[in-house]
């Protein structure tokens, strides 16, 4: 794989496993940079921590599909998939809510840039013809 596409899963597998790691981990301290008082609130924190499991699993396959070719086409569409529903979500709820803390705001914006970045490589990798590939040197399961 080329280095940019396997920079872009890696950053994007990273910021999902690290932000999804720390809200499972320590919900309360991250979600109190943005001025979210989740302290004795235990739906709150049950409602944090899995959405924090899941960043985490998902971040840990769009990291690996940087360096195990056959999980690349499933890691760049789940970054992507991810990515920018967070983001797309965001800018609803800024629309919607008003605007949120300028952490969230920023986070947004990198949600929408990773998620478009990760989409660019799907489609690369669809052009190319290795999004369909599969071991045995058959593309898309036909030989």
């Amino acid at each position: 794989m080329p280095a940019m596409p396997k920079a872009l899963l890696s950053a994007s597998g990273l910021v999902l496993a690290v932000i999804g790691a720390v809200s499972l981990f320590a919900p309360v301290a991250f979600h109190a940079v943005n001025g979210i008082d989740a302290a004795g609130d235990p739906s709150l924190l049950s409602e944090l921590r899995a959405a924090g499991g899941a960043l985490l699993a998902i971040g840990s396959v769009v990291l690996l599909g940087a360096f195990v070719p056959r999980l690349t086409p499933t890691a760049a569409a789940l970054g992507a998939l991810l990515h920018l529903s967070y983001g797309l979500s965001r800018l609803l709820g800024m629309a919607v809510d008003g605007m949120p803390s300028a952490g969230l705001v920023t986070a947004a914006a990198v949600e929408l840039l990773l998620g478009l970045g990760c989409a660019g490589v799907l489609v690369r990798l669809r052009r190319t013809g290795a999004a369909g590939a599969v071991p045995g040197g058959s593309v898309g399961g036909v030989r």
